[in-house]
Order: structure tokens, then sequence, then C-alpha cells
């Protein structure tokens, strides 16, 4: 058996991808993104209509290489998506405060002034 030379790329693993008898699915409709030096964290939030509540549904953190390999891997993903099904419109960037309070309307005085 010869050493492995350092120019030679790892021989491919296969995984077995196992999954729980009822995987359950988390929703989230947004994801709040911050980082340290080692490491990308990712707060899987899920905020209702009429609730002023963003709830952190899921925290995922992976190592910036691997969260790399996400974003390539993503976007590979949506292009097959769009692909397929057409471009997916994404709608002009809110703030938070848009989002969580955009559809409360402020009571109004206008027509005493007129």
């Amino acid at each position: 058996m010869q050493p492995s030379q350092p120019n030679q790329p790892a021989k491919k693993r296969k995984l077995q991808l196992q999954l729980p008898k009822d995987p359950s699915a988390t929703y989230s409709n947004t994801v709040m993104i911050s980082h340290t030096a080692n490491e990308v964290i990712f707060d899987f939030i899920q905020i209702m209509p009429n609730d002023t509540r963003a709830r952190v549904q899921k925290r995922i953190v992976m190592t910036p290489t691997h969260a790399k390999m996400f974003l390539k891997a993503l976007d590979e993903n949506v292009t097959k998506f769009e692909d397929k099904h057409g471009e997916i419109t994404v709608p002009q960037r809110q703030s938070l405060a848009d989002q969580l309070f955009g559809a409360v309307k402020p009571t109004s005085d206008e027509d005493d002034d007129e």
C-alpha cells in the first residue's frame, strides 16, 4: 500500500442518509445571519401576520467554509428551480419594523384638520 500523495484528491465516501420515521418540518419566513471569526449563525425565524412577536424556530451554526458551500448549493438549487418553474420574484427589501408593523395603520384625524 502506497502512502497518499498530498496532491491526490481524497477518496469520496458514500454516506447513508438516515431520516427519522416521521421527520418534522419547521416553517420559517425570515432568517437573521450573524457571524464570529469562526462561525456563521443562522437564526430561522417565524413571523406571523397580526403578531408582533418574531420567534426563532431553529438556530444553525456552521463554519465559514460550510456556510460558503451551503451558499453555493442553495444557488445551484434555486437556479434549477427557476429553470423548471420560472423566475422567483423577490419583493423589495423592507426593514424588520416594516415587516412586523407594516400592516398596522395609524389612526388619522385628517378630517378634523380640514
